[in-house]
This record gives structure tokens, C-alpha cells and sequence, in this order.
């Protein structure tokens, strides 16, 4: 509100404004005690807004210019900004607004104690994209940098070569949406295989009785894609090439976050409260002046 007002009252008293009004008052011709009315008037909008101002001012201990006032909100889109630029995940075509609900998702899950407090890993898989794409990027949150970016497989059912349908329930053979967090690796009919546990209510929360994993696939492939113009599908898991299966379940097995980003189906969960994320990792006011002091300074 005070910027608000702060920016009404420098428009008003601009020095252009003030010379517009006193001609357009000197070209008036005056009825008897008129001038008087229009010079009550122009006090009486200077007066308000200045009232309004005063009133919206809260002093504060620290002198710190309207135009230098950082929200939590603010240094909060810095933070995601700064890993999003570091890890150049726009050049990998991940959308940063991917990004970010995957990262909020990440923050809120490590608060609440869901996933490993050691590791910083964050997989997203983004489904809006077709499946001939690297689709799949898995993020190391700490240095800022992307491990790899590679093919992920959907759910036969969730579409051809783009996934629009989704579904939690048992032989739907569709790919289903949220957060995951990686449990133990265990070898089956696909080899070496990770176990995933849903994190979202309704979204995913069957995927270990789907029996919804990371494994290895043949027909994740550039030759699969040379032949039907797509990937083949799983029965709802996150296949990934087989070359690739053991460094994809060794970078990312050990409770850390696996996001799976669809826009064609109404998607909600309670980890994408990007307040909640930006109070679990700016904290106290000591903190937020610290990190807006790092970011501000970095490269972003």
C-alpha cells in the first residue's frame, strides 16, 4: 500500500502534472470565488493523497527505500531462477514453471521428512511433451547442475506418442501424475528395478500396488522412434533405455523425489504450497537478508 500511494503522490506532484494544471486553471475564466474553489480543490487532492500515504507508512527501525523492500515471496522466485539458470535446464527444455512445481514439491517433502535430508537429487518427468523428446531430467539441487536428460517412456493407455489420460487405479495400464519418492531396488521380470511410493492422494498414492517402477525398457529408443514415430509404452511405469536403467536407479535410488508433470488432467497436492517452500529454506529474517545478499549478487 505505501508504494502504491508513494507512486500516486509522485505522479501528482510530478512537475509536468503541476504545470499542466496550473494552465489549464490560468485559461479558465473565473466566476466569482472561483479561483478560490480551484485552488481548495488541487490542495485538497495533494492533502489526500499525502493523508493516505501517512497513514499507510508503518515506520520501521531500519531505513530501507521502498524500491529495496525484497519479499520472502521474491527472494524465493531469486532462489529458483538461480538453480534454473545454473543448471541450464531452458536450454535442456525443461520449462521453468515445470521447474518450479517440482521443486516446491521437492522443499515440502524434505520439511515434512518425506525423502532423505543427505540428498539433493530431483528427477522430473514432464508428460505435456511428446515422447520422441528427452522428457527426463534428473538435477543435482546442490551444484546447481543436470546429471541427465533422457527419454522416459508412458503408460499405453495415457496415449500414443503424447500422454493426455491418467489414472491410480489398478490395470489402467496409464502413467499417473505427482510426486514419488523412490524406495528400495529390486531385480524382476525388467532387471534391476526401483520401487516408487505416491506421494498424492487420488494421483498416485497406489503406485506400489501398481507395482509402478524405474526399469530399463527396449523400446525406450532412438530406433523405437526411427519405426512408430514414438516410444513404446509401459503399463504405466517410467521406463527408461536399458543402457541407461542401472545409472538412473544409482543416481536416484534412496528416498529422493520424483515428479511427474501432466497439464491435460485436474492436478492438485498439498507440496506445491510455494510459500511453505520458500518459509522451509529462507527462515527467520537473518536468513532471508543472507540469502538476498547471495542471490542478488549471483549470475541469474
Amino acid at each position: 500500500m505505501f508504494n502504491k500511494n508513494l507512486k500516486t503522490l509522485t505522479k501528482i506532484l510530478s512537475l509536468s502534472e503541476a504545470k499542466n494544471y496550473l494552465i489549464i486553471v490560468s485559461h479558465i475564466a473565473p466566476k466569482p470565488n472561483s479561483m478560490r474553489k480551484y485552488l481548495l480543490g488541487g490542495a485538497g487532492i495533494i492533502f489526500s493523497t499525502l493523508a493516505l500515504t501517512i497513514i499507510s507508512w508503518v515506520p520501521s527501525s531500519n531505513t530501507i527505500t521502498p524500491a529495496k523492500i525484497v519479499t520472502e515471496d521474491s527472494l524465493y522466485n531469486l532462489h529458483v531462477s538461480k538453480i534454473y539458470n545454473g543448471a541450464h535446464l531452458e536450454q535442456a527444455g525443461l520449462r521453468p514453471e515445470v521447474f518450479e512445481k517440482a521443486l516446491t514439491g521437492f522443499y515440502n517433502l524434505k520439511n515434512s521428512g518425506k525423502i532423505s535430508a543427505e540428498k539433493s537429487i530431483l528427477t522430473i518427468a514432464d508428460m505435456d511433451q511428446n515422447s520422441t523428446k528427452k522428457r527426463l531430467w534428473i538435477i543435482d539441487l546442490n551444484k546447481d547442475s543436470l546429471l541427465l536428460n533422457t527419454w522416459v517412456a508412458h503408460g499405453s493407455r495415457s496415449g500414443d506418442d503424447l500422454a493426455t489420460r491418467f489414472s491410480d487405479e489398478n490395470d489402467s495400464y496409464e502413467s499417473s501424475l505427482g510426486f514419488y519418492v523412490t524406495a528400495e531396488i529390486y531385480t524382476g521380470k525388467h532387471g534391476r528395478s526401483l520401487r516408487l511410493d505416491g506421494m498424492d492422494e487420488g494421483y498416485n498414492s497406489n503406485a506400489r500396488k501398481r507395482s509402478i517402477v524405474v526399469h530399463g525398457a527396449p523400446y525406450v529408443s532412438q530406433g523405437t522412434i526411427n519405426q512408430l514415430g514414438r516410444l513404446g509404452r509401459s503399463q504405466g511405469c517410467p521406463a527408461v533405455a536399458p543402457e541407461l536403467a542401472n545409472l538412473v536407479i544409482n543416481t536416484i535410488e534412496g528416498k529422493t523425489v520424483i515428479f511427474i508433470n501432466g497439464s491435460t488432467q485436474s492436478y492438485t497436492s498439498k507440496y506445491l504450497d510455494t510459500h511453505l517452500a520458500a518459509n522451509s529454506i529462507i527462515g527467520s529474517r537473518d536468513s532471508i537478508m543472507k540469502v538476498k545478499d547471495t542471490l542478488l549478487t549471483a549470475k541469474i
